[in-house]
This record gives structure tokens, C-alpha cells and sequence, in this order.
């Protein structure tokens, strides 16, 4: 059951830091083609959620099944 923990700790660490760089690199990538940064937002916003949520799935399977 550590080892859960410590996938845990790990996914959320590295799905943070893959959530903002996932952000920072789709908004930039999308405020060229919207007038408004409001749509680049929520699309960056939806892509940085995938992502975090991506990198604490993989870091739990990957705990569940190390032992």
C-alpha cells in the first residue's frame, strides 16, 4: 500500500508540472488564431485538466500494479 502513496505523490507532483507546461504551450499555441483569448483559455484549461488528470491515472495504475 506505500507504494500506492508514493505513485500518488509522484503522479500529482509530475501532473502539475505537466498540467501548466500542457497549458502555457496550447494557449500560446491558440491565441494566434482567436481574436479574444477567452476561447484559447478554456481550450488550454481543457487540455491542462487532460493532462494532470493523464499523469495521476498512468502514476496510479502504475502503483497499483508494483508491489
Amino acid at each position: 500500500m506505500q507504494t500506492f502513496y508514493v505513485m500518488l505523490s509522484i503522479g500529482l507532483i509530475f501532473g502539475a508540472l505537466g498540467a501548466l507546461a500542457a497549458y502555457l504551450i496550447t494557449y500560446k499555441e491558440w491565441e494566434h488564431h482567436y481574436p479574444t483569448p477567452e476561447i484559447p483559455r478554456r481550450l488550454a484549461l481543457e487540455t491542462a485538466i487532460f493532462a494532470f488528470a493523464l499523469f495521476v491515472g498512468i502514476a496510479l495504475l502504475v502503483g497499483i500494479f508494483i508491489k
